[in-house]
């Protein structure tokens, strides 16, 4: 497990992943932040403060041809009727972005999985699957 050591977080980050994992289970809309690897540090870091509610503004942000993390809690109500609030990892990669870039983030994906706590990682590769994350969601509970 040596890849686990080459990215770190720092103390501050894993408080505000702990912080939003822990305010986003009873949140009434959707929940969403961006997260990248600086390539200097190693470091996995939120992009900025930015907490998305909409997933048009969240595809709007994503950069084309970087790979991202983006911690998403998406309430929604199931076929039942009952109402849940899954809390997931999109692992963005998308089809264009450079081999350097996507062997880093694929070194990482077990590390922000594990340290920001969700139970699910779901791939996605476009701004279309963003926009679309809520049919991903309800499909596979």
């Amino acid at each position: 497990m040596s890849d686990s050591r080459l990215y770190s977080f720092s103390p501050e980050t894993k408080e505000k992943l702990r912080k939003f994992r822990l305010g986003t289970s009873r949140a009434k809309d959707p929940q969403a932040i961006i997260y990248l690897i600086d390539t200097k540090s190693q470091e996995i870091r939120p992009e900025d403060d930015q907490v998305y509610s909409k997933m048009e503004d969240l595809a709007d942000e994503i950069p084309d041809s970087s790979p991202r993390f983006i911690l998403l809690s998406y309430p929604l109500t199931l076929a039942s009727g009952r109402l849940t609030v899954p809390y997931v990892l999109l692992y963005y990669l998308p089809e264009n972005c450079n081999p350097s870039q996507r062997m880093m983030y694929a070194g990482a994906v077990e590390l922000m999985r594990n340290t920001a706590e969700v139970n699910r990682v779901i791939e996605i590769e476009s701004e279309s699957d963003i926009i679309a994350i809520e049919s991903k969601l309800a499909g596979s509970d």
